[in-house]
């Protein structure tokens, strides 16, 4: 890992109506839109949904690093965030994201332990720690049948 700090570079540009394009250097663009709740197509990304994607993102990569330094050997992992967009102090702002995360293990391996390490991948996760919504994390284990 490089020393902190450090700085990452988004970009974004659009005219008085359409998609607006994202982009940051060495990485492919994408078009956003509002979503449907503010009158969106619907049919691509929105800023809202990429804060959500962020956190799920963050949380699979933060379990795969947690996982590795504790030796711990899983099959596979989802996650779905759900964040939920509220007026709050007279603003609209997410208050509250909650992470259903479903982890796959082989038989034999400890669901107290893959529990515990999925509770670490939540905390540690830094997208989630930068907001200020609560969260919540939803885990759901199963265990692989033997071939």
């Amino acid at each position: 890992m490089h020393p902190y700090p450090h700085t990452y570079i988004a970009s974004a540009a659009g005219d008085p109506a359409g998609l607006v394009s994202v982009t940051s250097p060495q990485v492919e663009a994408f078009d956003s839109a509002a979503p449907p709740e503010f009158d969106g197509p619907g049919d691509v990304w929105s800023p809202e949904t990429l804060l959500c994607a962020s956190v799920a993102d963050c949380f699979i990569l933060t379990f795969r690093a947690v996982a590795r330094a504790a030796r711990f050997e899983w099959i596979g992992l989802t996650c779905r965030v759900e964040g939920v967009l509220e007026r709050a102090d007279q603003v609209a702002q997410f208050t509250r994201f909650i992470t259903y995360a479903k982890l796959r293990i082989s038989a034999g391996v400890d669901e107290e332990w893959a529990r515990e390490l999925l509770e670490r991948a939540e905390r540690g996760c830094l997208v989630a720690n930068s907001l200020r919504g609560s969260r919540k994390l939803v885990a759901q284990i199963s265990v692989a049948m033997e071939a």
